[in-house]
Parts: C-alpha cells; structure tokens; sequence
C-alpha cells in the first residue's frame, strides 16, 4: 500500500514536472508580456517532432536531440515573434485568442500533413529505461530523470529573471516599456528573447514529454487547457506559482486516475474550481 502511494506521488511530481517545463514559457508571455498565446502547445509539439525525427531518421543521441529541440522552437517562436506576435502586443485579447488559436489549426493541419495522424514511437536510451533504487524504493528511471532536468531548469531561471542583468531588463521592460527604451534598452529585443526562451522550453518540454504524453498532431489543442489550468493557478508573469500548481495538479492528476478512475479525468478540473474560489489571482503573483 505504501509502496503503491509513493509511487503514484513520484509519478504525479514526474507529471507536474513536465507540464511545468512546458507551461512556464506560457507563463511568461501572458503574466509578463500580457498576451495570450494559446498556440504555445504548437511549439511543444514542434520539439516533439524534432526530436523525433533527429532521433529515428538521423540517429541523433537522446540527449543532443533534446537540444535541438530547445533550439528549433526557440528559432521559430523568434521568427514567428518577429513577423506576426508583435503586430498583436497591443491588440484586444480576443485579437491575441483568435490569432493563437488559428495558429494552432495551422500547426495541427501541418503535423498531420508531415507525419500523419498517428502517435510516434519514441526509443529510450537504456540508461533511461527500467527502474532505479532510491532510498530503498523502485522508481522509474526516466520520471527521476525528468524531475531532475525540471530542478535544474527551475533554478536556473530563478538565477536568469533575478540575478542576471537580462532578468533586470526584462523586468523592467515589462513594468515600463517606455522608461526603459529611455534609459537605453531595447524593448523589442529583450521582447523577441524572453519569447523565445519560453517557446524553446516549451519545444524542450515536449521533446522530454512524448514517452510521457505522447505526440501526435491533436498534441496543442489536447493539452492547451492543461497548460491554461497550470498558468492561471499558479498565478501568470511568475515560476514558483507555476511550479507549486503543476506539482499539485500533477500529483491529484495521477491519484485520481489511479484510485478512481471512474471520474479521475475530473479530479483535475474540481481541485481547479476549489484553487480558483480560494486564490483568484493564481496562488502567487508577480510584484510589479
């Protein structure tokens, strides 16, 4: 019994943790750059198939194609920020919502003209296979291995948003574009970065997450309230709230399919609803 609850709870944080990495990028564009970028899965499901691809057609190891991935969504949500996002920064959020979304069909459409409509297989490296005895319990070598890359990835932004001088100018970008641009700092470039930062962990995310969650093109529009539910709980424009709403969500997730699966879909969206009644600014905010 305990064995089977501790699992289940490593399993949910491996979950939690997966959707964070994917979310947190969409955290920073609707809480910091205040758009709402409801394509953001499209980028996920791009470093899917990157992955994919480099994987089984070029025989790229795990690891680098998992760079790549970072890579090729942080390309694209560059150039995509360049030609299309920015004629958006000041458009109503029905505008934002209508472009996303219609950016979403194009992604799906694409995916399904490429690859097809099924999932894709994904091989694991041995080393990732299997389980792993830790403090005298059996846990899944890959799930540890995620948790792990999340831990990594979650301090380094800490470092990145709060110690570097590009987290300062971010920060005040957001806060005050236009005493910013004054005191010399390019708006439009800290912008085009901080986007594709967020679109490149989100490609990362989704290339970690295909033995997890799978891939196939429905990928951005399956999980696009996934990622809404873990921004809007843990309050937009922050990391720490994202990351304590996607473990909780994650952990009551994997629980309530596990021990009542008759309505362990629902779980997610109830403990939502209670969040939200009890913290209707997400359970942390960003200070201006």
């Amino acid at each position: 019994m305990l064995s089977n609850l501790v699992g289940v709870l490593f399993d949910g944080i491996a979950y939690g943790s997966l959707l964070f990495l994917i979310s947190v990028g969409l955290s920073v564009t609707m809480g910091m750059m205040n758009f709402i970028n409801l394509a953001h899965g499209a980028f996920a499901m791009l470093g899917g198939y990157v992955s994919v691809t480099v994987l089984s057609r070029f025989g790229v190891p795990f690891l680098p194609s998992l760079l790549l991935s970072f890579l090729a969504s942080a390309a694209v949500g560059l150039v995509l920020e360049r030609l299309l996002y920015r004629r958006l920064y000041n458009a109503s959020h029905l505008d934002q919502v209508l472009f996303s979304i219609g950016l979403t069909f194009m992604a799906v459409a694409g995916a399904t003209w490429l690859y097809g409509p099924t999932q894709q297989p994904v091989t694991l490296p041995d080393w990732l296979r299997g389980q792993v005895s830790l403090f005298g319990l059996d846990v899944g070598a890959y799930r540890l291995f995620l948790i792990g890359v999340v831990v990594l990835i979650t301090v380094a932004l800490g470092l990145l948003i709060e110690r570097t001088r590009f987290g300062a100018q971010i920060r005040a970008a957001v806060d005050n574009p236009t005493a910013s641009a004054g005191l010399g700092i390019n708006v439009s470039l800290v912008f085009s970065l901080t986007f594709a930062l967020g679109s490149g962990l989100a490609g990362l995310g989704g290339g970690l997450g295909i033995d997890v969650l799978g891939l196939d093109p429905t990928f951005p529009i399956k999980y696009m309230v996934y990622f809404l539910l873990v921004v809007a709980v843990g309050g937009a424009g922050t990391i720490k709230g994202p990351l304590v709403a996607a473990l909780i969500l994650g952990v009551f997730d994997v629980a309530g399919k596990y021990y009542v699966p008759e309505v362990g879909a629902f779980v997610i969206y109830g403990l939502m609803v209670l969040l939200l009644i009890l913290f209707p600014a997400g359970l942390m905010r960003r200070k201006a």
